[in-house]
């Protein structure tokens, strides 16, 4: 595994018989240690005892009468939400048991922050041994929002989170909101293109603002004007739609224990069209109409980033009605530009034989 994303915990994980990751007590240690738990000079006497018991001992059970202790409303809620979703992985015995049986239940009770960083720990799992840059890059997309954006006929993908904090503060945190609100002027933030130039620089990049400050170009095509009015289409040798392609099929196969090849398509020209996955809200919804042969609205294709197309490699691993045909994908963005990619789609959706 590279060693960043270590604010996920993959590094205090150990990997069991299935290659499942299991938490060890430093994981839990780290959790401790986040924003949301860590001790403040506000917090009360019965607090910082439960705190220190925590960390001692990560397992512990804790006692109804000790979080009623707790004089901070806030923090009580905070050390529920812990210690329900530390004893839903215990209990289940790895990140990727519990993170089915969180997605099997269509009920889950707990932050969004929680699961995508159960996720990030599970891709640093999925991609051990990979080295590619994009690759990486695109698995972002499994547990960060992004802002997508068309520029040039180029459709390019942003975190979210990161390009917000950027245009609010210039990339200097809190004094920089100060001084942009004081109406001095700031550098502009370098926000890149991934590119093989900067590849390196990507990989070498660790946790702060800056690990998630590079655009994945997600064009299918890149077109050249030539003399005499003639425009060359060519393949994007280095679209992130190839890189995703790859990280979902190697999720697949993770978790489902299938082999699956993934290919980004321009549109969908099958009579034969049986299955398809919204990788998103917004792509499911789109998807269902193209399939009931609704005609869509200007508005709604351009919403549209991507469709890929799916096939097993082993038919015999699909249901018996679909055995051999491709199941189609989709990823779009909503209305605001912004793309919430929800993997566990792939997992609950695929025309498999029985539930895995």
């Amino acid at each position: 595994m590279h060693n960043f994303w270590t604010a996920c915990g993959h590094q205090h994980l150990k990997l069991n018989e299935r290659g499942w990751m299991t938490p060890t007590p430093d994981y839990w240690r780290l959790w401790l240690e986040r924003p949301e738990m860590a001790l403040v000079p506000e917090s009360c006497k019965a607090e910082k005892r439960l705190h220190k018991a925590l960390f001692e001992t990560p397992a512990m059970q804790v006692a109804p009468a000790d979080l009623k202790a707790l004089k901070d409303d806030d923090a009580r809620q905070n050390y529920k939400l812990f210690l329900r979703f530390r004893d839903d992985v215990q209990n289940a015995g790895s990140l990727e048991s519990a993170y089915m049986g969180w997605m099997r239940s269509g009920q889950i009770q707990l932050p969004p922050l929680f699961i995508d960083l159960v996720v990030q720990a599970i891709v640093c799992n999925v991609l051990t041994g990979v080295n590619d840059a994009w690759v990486w890059r695109a698995a972002e997309l499994l547990f960060r929002r992004q802002r997508i954006t068309v520029q040039e006929g180029r459709v390019l993908s942003g975190d979210s989170d990161t390009l917000d904090n950027l245009q609010a503060t210039g990339g200097l945190g809190e004094m920089g909101r100060l001084l942009m609100e004081g109406g001095a002027p700031l550098k502009a933030v370098d926000v890149k293109v991934l590119h093989k130039d900067n590849e390196e620089r990507y990989l070498a990049q660790r946790e702060g603002l800056g690990r998630y400050a590079f655009l994945l170009d997600l064009t299918h095509e890149i077109q050249n004007e030539l003399p005499h009015g003639l425009i060359l289409k060519m393949v994007n040798a280095r679209s992130g739609l190839k890189a995703l392609s790859a990280v979902l099929a190697l999720w697949v196969e993770h978790f489902l224990g299938v082999a699956v090849q993934i290919e980004p398509v321009q549109k969908v020209d099958d009579p034969a069209w049986r299955w398809h996955v919204g990788l998103d809200a917004t792509a499911t919804a789109l998807l269902n109409d193209l399939y009931q042969g609704a005609e869509l609205e200007a508005k709604r294709q351009q919403q549209l980033i991507s469709l890929f197309k799916l096939r097993f490699e082993r038919p015999q691993d699909m249901r018996v009605d679909v055995q051999g045909k491709p199941v189609y994908l989709g990823l779009a963005m909503t209305e605001q530009g912004l793309l919430k990619l929800k993997p566990q789609n792939l997992l609950l959706n695929l025309p498999l034989p029985d539930k895995i």
